[in-house]
């Protein structure tokens, strides 16, 4: 299998703010006053407005959106065997959700996510990512009433982490099996807590080995330098960063101990926290900078997190303003006779091939 993607593919890290007549139904459905069908028709309908609108931007490697998901630990936690809830805690904002409790041995009885990402491929040739929550941060977002999470050695932290691996490695095949070869983990709980690396790193080992897939892990909150090392043995092919945010650190970690060539890089070139709409200038500027540490064929850029807490208008825009800002590089690339794609076989392993 094999796909082609433009040099500086253009994506973004998962989820699209919800549109008004969703969150209307989300509430009703809670009520008792939507069914169920209902609801996943509106979202289903949602879902092709995301498509529809990084198709119109010219988005290279699209998302589906998220439209079927509240929070993104919630929601898996809803799905899976051994979890139930507790009552609401403030995630950010003025916003909420029942932060589930583990109360079990975790199973998977059926596939969570591969519904949605399947009607949101058949609505276009591009590539749609996969895109799943990590089994550490599902973990660590959690409160654990079975698993022992306070034991010295941290073994029943590891057997709860290792739990949810499983879980989700049977998502990674179920996606792989049909036809899905990008697949996003977000692992953003992973650098708040160091002294976990290692089960983190674990978790990671088990639920990529032996699929041929190109693997992304979106990260964002803590301090990478105490784990960097070990991060960098993670089996992924892309690390996605918030760069416009954290560009003073992470470049300096950068340049200090060096990146795998082997690996890609999501450059998050717009802030996702803000109003603001950057120029696609500013956009630029920041794919220059980072060209200073990576290849052209390393680098996608993206916002620096998922787009939930914009309005529509504004994450179109942002969206639209990358993809101006990055076609500007482009051109400058081919002009000098740089790569002008990328080129993915998926083969029993993984390889990537920029071409002019």
């Amino acid at each position: 299998m094999q796909i082609e993607l433009p040099i500086l593919p253009v994506t973004s890290v998962g989820s699209f703010p919800k549109p008004d007549y969703l969150r209307e139904a989300r509430n009703k459905f809670r009520r008792g006053l939507l069914s169920r069908s209902e609801l996943e028709s509106l979202e289903k309908q949602a879902t092709r407005e995301v498509i529809a609108l990084q198709e119109e931007v010219g988005a290279d490697l699209l998302v589906h959106g998220e439209m079927e998901r509240g929070d993104m630990v919630e929601y898996f936690a809803d799905h899976l065997k051994g979890f139930g809830r507790k009552g609401l805690v403030r995630s950010y904002g003025n916003r909420y959700y029942y932060k589930p409790v583990i109360t079990g041995e975790i199973e998977r009885p059926e596939p969570i996510t591969l519904e949605m990402i399947l009607f949101a491929q058949s609505l276009t040739k591009k590539p749609v990512k996969g895109m799943l929550t990590g089994p550490y941060t599902i973990y660590d977002w959690s409160f654990d009433d079975h698993y022992d999470p306070f034991d010295k050695d941290r073994s029943g932290r590891r057997q709860a982490v290792l739990a949810l691996a499983h879980a989700i490695r049977q998502e990674v095949e179920d996606l792989r099996k049909n036809g899905i070869v990008f697949i996003q983990i977000d692992e953003p709980a992973v650098p708040t807590h160091p002294s976990d690396i290692d089960i983190a790193l674990e978790a990671m080992e088990y639920l990529t080995k032996g699929i041929s897939a190109f693997f992304i892990t979106h990260m964002c909150y803590g301090d990478l330098r105490p784990i960097y090392d070990k991060l960098m043995a993670f089996p992924v092919h892309q690390f996605d960063w918030e760069f416009t945010n954290n560009a003073d650190k992470l470049f300096p970690l950068i340049q200090q101990f060096g990146y795998p060539s082997e690996k890609s890089i999501g450059l998050g070139v717009v802030d996702v926290h803000s109003r603001r709409l950057e120029s696609p200038q500013e956009i630029e500027q920041r794919i220059r900078q980072a060209l200073q540490f990576f290849r052209p064929d390393q680098i996608f850029p993206d916002p620096d997190c998922g787009l939930k807490t914009r309005t529509w208008e504004e994450a179109k825009e942002k969206m639209r303003r990358i993809v101006e800002g990055t076609q500007t590089i482009r051109e400058e690339l081919a002009r000098t006779g740089g790569p002008r794609k990328l080129v993915f076989e998926f083969n029993g392993s993984v390889k990537v091939t920029p071409k002019s």
